[in-house]
């Protein structure tokens, strides 16, 4: 399959580009995602349609598996984006997962983790036997103390009967033979109570070294158990009947890579029900974004959650006096890309006008509870690494895809800008920001 989709657009040669975004999208990203899992049921399936190079749900899988695992499924039309999506959230899971495990703050491609992990297969089965074997021993060590309890007693009560001095010791057996087993079984006649208290401590003094044999045993259980697997913790306070915390009962996180297009009227066919369907500023490159919202909606299980990041503020990064040419360069570039999306929508083969908003276009698609909400991405200057190169990249674009709607002197502008060997080049800069806002849209399948 080319890398070229319904704009015409080479996504995969956009790579760096989309690489270079997700990374100082990352903030907004993680809130947005923190915000969409916490509407979500225990490990649930959240499937992002046009993943691109996958930035996403790398804050989806980190935010999973701070909670109970789940299952992550990338779906693009684009198998070099592809790829790198699933690669890329899979690194990012095994870290997070792995933080969980050993409680370091190791990170996935320099992003901070929220994770834990689950043991593999194998440790699991090992942890939950230790942890019933743990419990076995409990209770022995509770009948065991019983025990003790019960001839402690009995030479307690015995010894009082020696010192009140009962008339036979015909008189005495029969009592005896109503203590306990341990103390019927050290001798079978009393022939006084002295000597049953003298039989009865040696069988005493037994059993509270079987308590403290026992002990030693379930201590080394316990090491053997940490050995094992970190949950097993929790698996040994589940079997005391205390509920495991959210940490106890984390699970690791599948993540799957599907070549599909959203397009594809066919795709709910190939997916199984989602809890959570997303897609980000990939349906407005569609044919029918109507339609293509409602494909969304039947890959959605009942109850599952729809959200679409679509329009929002877009993105400011150069001062508005830059040295050369006329001020206020950006704003005419933002404009030149306003009419080139226009070009593009117009020239994307059966495209169907969808004339009203994106809540609208929700509702419109049977989802309740239809709402909004916008995450600030906020780079003040100069701004983290790579902001040049994005900027750098960002601009590139514009000056292909905008130039005919551009005049000679902003093009020759851009041109300096663009240019290393320019006294203009933008890399040597210390003024370039950040700042725009991401919106998402977001309802529920009844």
């Amino acid at each position: 399959m080319s890398g070229h989709t319904h704009d015409h657009i080479d996504w995969a040669d956009r790579l760096v580009l989309l690489r270079a975004a997700d990374t100082l999208d990352a903030p907004a990203h993680a809130a947005i995602a923190a915000r969409l899992a916490a509407k979500l049921p225990a490990t649930p399936t959240v499937i992002d349609l046009g993943c691109g190079a996958g930035g996403m749900s790398i804050h989806f899988a980190e935010a999973l598996a701070t909670q109970t695992g789940g299952t992550i499924i990338l779906v693009d039309a684009t198998p070099e984006l592809l790829h790198e999506a699933e690669r890329a959230v899979r690194a990012a899971a095994d870290a997070a997962q792995a933080n969980r495990a050993d409680g370091s703050t190791h990170t996935s491609n320099g992003r901070v983790p929220d994770g834990s992990a689950e043991p593999s297969g194998g440790h699991r089965a090992a942890a939950e036997h230790t942890a019933s074997t743990a419990a076995d021993s409990t209770r022995a060590v509770e009948g065991i103390a019983q025990t003790v309890e019960g001839a402690a007693q009995t030479a307690a009560d015995t010894a009082s009967t020696a010192e009140g001095a009962a008339p036979t010791v015909a008189d005495t057996a029969p009592a005896s033979e109503g203590a306990a087993p341990t103390v019927a079984d050290t001798a079978s006649t009393i022939e006084g109570a002295a000597q049953t208290v003298a039989d009865t401590a040696p069988a005493a003094e037994g059993a509270a070294q079987t308590v403290t044999d026992t002990a030693s045993a379930i201590e080394g259980t316990a090491q053997a158990a940490a050995d094992t697997a970190p949950t097993v913790e929790g698996a040994a306070r589940a079997a005391g009947g205390i509920t495991p915390t959210a940490e106890e009962t984390a699970q690791t996180v599948e993540i799957r890579a599907v070549v599909a297009d959203l397009a594809d009227g066919s795709l709910p066919d190939l997916l199984p029900p989602a809890d959570l369907v997303w897609a980000s500023r990939v349906v407005h490159h569609l044919p029918d974004q109507q339609a293509a919202i409602g494909t969304l909606t039947a890959v959605a299980r009942t109850g599952g959650v729809v959200a679409l990041a679509e329009g929002g503020l877009s993105f400011s990064c150069l001062p508005w006096d830059l040295g050369l040419g006329r001020p206020g360069l950006e704003d005419r570039l933002k404009a030149a890309q306003a009419e080139w999306f226009v070009g593009m929508r117009e020239g994307i083969d059966g495209a169907v006008p969808m004339p009203y908003g994106w809540p609208l276009a929700l509702e419109r698609a049977g989802l309740a509870d239809v709402s909004s909400f916008s995450a600030l991405a906020d780079h003040p200057a100069p701004g983290p690494d790579g902001l040049a190169d994005y900027v750098h990249h960002h601009l590139s674009r514009l000056a292909t895809h905008g130039a005919e709607h551009l005049s000679d002197e902003d093009r020759a502008t851009l041109a300096s800008l663009l240019d290393p060997d320019s006294t203009h080049y933008l890399g040597n800069r210390r003024d370039l920001f950040l700042l725009g806002a991401r919106t998402v849209h977001h309802g529920r399948r009844p």
